[in-house]
């Protein structure tokens, strides 16, 4: 059991690694971020498996020795506890007063012969069984050189649920272990209006389980109508701090249509599947036109926020329709306000004043070589920038509904309004939203849950499940006087046993009589 809980411990501190540097399983960008930014010493990570911490050799040995450690406690165990329930309790042993729980008390009145002392001593012991029965005791009668006892132990339940326990332990591990394999989890980025069908060209990243089939994937679509954002504007101190997110989506699947809400802690359970609320921001609408007028891209894009009051970044990628591939990397600010340094920034989250900012550049975006890129960023190496930064052209500026001229002839670009018939100085939705769903499926979860509420139970019983034996013996005394010596045992630390001793003592043969009572005579 030491070596089970020293290899416990030891995948505890193994588990460790998996929370400081990013996982290929769950953050694959995050990994290719970290060898960007450590160069050096991500190799030296990644030779150690730092990397897929969680399926790593190492790990994965300490885990398989933790499972073989529990087997070859339980097995000898358990083997012990069911000899132990069909074995008689133990003989009653010949001298109850050296035990620390003891106690006696002596008959009323007294026999007028030994066969009535005898009769008096069978009858009490017989009382006495029945009273441990009524306990719970498991009793078994001796008679040892003319003194009768009976002899009681329970608390077998103690050790049955430290078997369960143990047991549920490896349940766990086993059905982690195997029933995470046919599970999967995957996030899609959801713009207000459009639709995400659950395929598997669907996500934009997903994470299988070793013995995933994509066959198994449940046609349905999502739909998201619309998210809700809720901002503190009462209390002055949290201005601006969000109350509450809801997500209003669709769902289409073989069952019929039906419309669902989405919570930050509620997630949505459809078709085997859990879906939960990450995150959010906002996806301002891009049109771009050909100098000839021609619409070569429109897009509602996300972009990630990068403080609380979700002042936000986001990239603009357009290959073809023009002489030359631009990108532009955009800055959005739902309530723009101008900071002394002259910079923009954002002072609450909702849209009151949004502004949204364009750095412009044309050349090369890299990616007609077949090269993976991220949506999310923009590679400038073979690229001539614009406007902004030290270009001495002002970065281009549009509110919602407003468009302008790209620089060099390339075109024109709008910032769509999502509302082109509200009032001027409304823009409280003119830009649409964006969220983030992670769709997980694991059907090890049941299963889980079982083991741990057996582990719960387990523990319960062998915490608060006393171990005791109970002794009662009826000694006949050469004066013909019948005494009672009643003992007990624990197994283990028990504190209350001296204390049910003399409980079961005052309610078999009644209290002890105080030194203080008055003597009649």
């Amino acid at each position: 059991m030491r070596t089970a809980l020293l290899l416990l411990l030891l995948l505890a501190i193994a588990a460790v690694p998996g929370s400081l540097v990013p996982q290929r399983s769950s953050d694959p960008n995050g990994v290719v971020q970290y060898f960007a930014d450590n160069p050096d010493l991500a190799p030296v990570l990644d030779s150690f498996q730092m990397f897929d911490v969680y399926t790593s050799v190492w790990f994965s040995a300490i885990y398989l020795l933790l499972f073989v450690s529990l087997i070859g406690c339980i097995i000898p165990r358990t083997k012990h506890h069911l000899e132990a329930l069909r074995a008689r309790p133990p003989k009653t042993p010949a001298r109850l007063s050296r035990l620390s729980a003891y106690t006696e008390r002596e008959l009323d009145g007294g026999a007028d012969d030994a066969a009535d002392a005898a009769a008096d001593a069978e009858t009490a012991i017989a009382s006495a069984s029945t009273e441990l029965k009524k306990a719970g005791y498991r009793v078994e009668r001796y008679d040892q050189r003319g003194v009768p006892s009976v002899s009681a132990e329970r608390g077998y339940l103690r050790e049955t649920g430290n078997l369960v326990f143990h047991t549920a332990l490896v349940g766990v591990l086993v059905t982690v272990a195997i029933g995470g394999g046919f599970g999967f989890s995957g996030q899609r980025v959801i713009v207000e209006g459009q639709s995400f069908v659950n395929t598997l060209a669907a996500y934009d990243s997903f994470n299988p389980g070793r013995f995933f089939d994509d066959g198994r994937l449940t046609p349905y679509r999502l739909t998201l109508d619309e998210l809700d954002a809720v901002y503190e504007t009462e209390n002055t101190d949290a201005l601006g701090q969000p109350i509450d997110f809801t997500a209003h989506v669709t769902i289409d699947g073989p069952d019929g249509s039906a419309e669902r809400d989405v919570k930050v802690n509620e997630p949505l359970y459809e078709y085997g599947t859990d879906v939960y609320l990450l995150g959010n921001g906002y996806a301002p609408t891009i049109t771009v036109r050909d100098p000839d007028g021609e619409v070569i891209f429109t897009d509602s894009v996300p972009f990630l926020p990068q403080d609380a009051n979700l002042t936000s970044i986001g990239v603009i990628k357009v290959p073809d329709g023009l002489d030359e591939q631009i990108g532009m990397v955009g800055f959005f600010y739902p309530t723009q306000s101008t900071l002394s340094t002259g910079a923009y920034t954002s002072t609450y989250p909702d849209l009151v004043f949004p502004v949204l900012t364009l750095n412009v550049y044309s050349g090369d975006l890299g990616i007609d070589d077949g090269t993976p890129r991220s949506v999310y960023q923009l590679d400038t190496s073979g690229m001539e920038q614009l406007t902004g930064g030290q270009t001495g052209v002002d970065s281009v500026e549009l509110m919602p509904g407003e468009s302008t001229e790209l620089p060099n002839g390339l075109g024109t670009v709008e910032f769509a309004t999502a509302t082109p018939d509200a009032a001027g100085d409304d823009f409280s939705q003119s830009v649409p939203r964006f969220a983030s769903f992670d769709v997980h499926h694991d059907p090890s979860q049941v299963w889980v849950l079982v083991f741990a509420l057996l582990i719960l139970g387990g523990l319960l019983l062998s915490l608060f499940v006393p171990r005791r034996r109970m002794w009662v013996k009826a000694v006949t005394r050469p004066d013909g006087r019948v005494v009672l010596e009643y003992a007990g045992l624990a197994r283990g630390d028990d504190p209350g046993l001296e204390r049910a001793v003399e409980e079961f003592a005052d309610r078999h043969a009644g209290p002890r009589p105080r030194s203080d009572d008055p003597v009649v005579e």
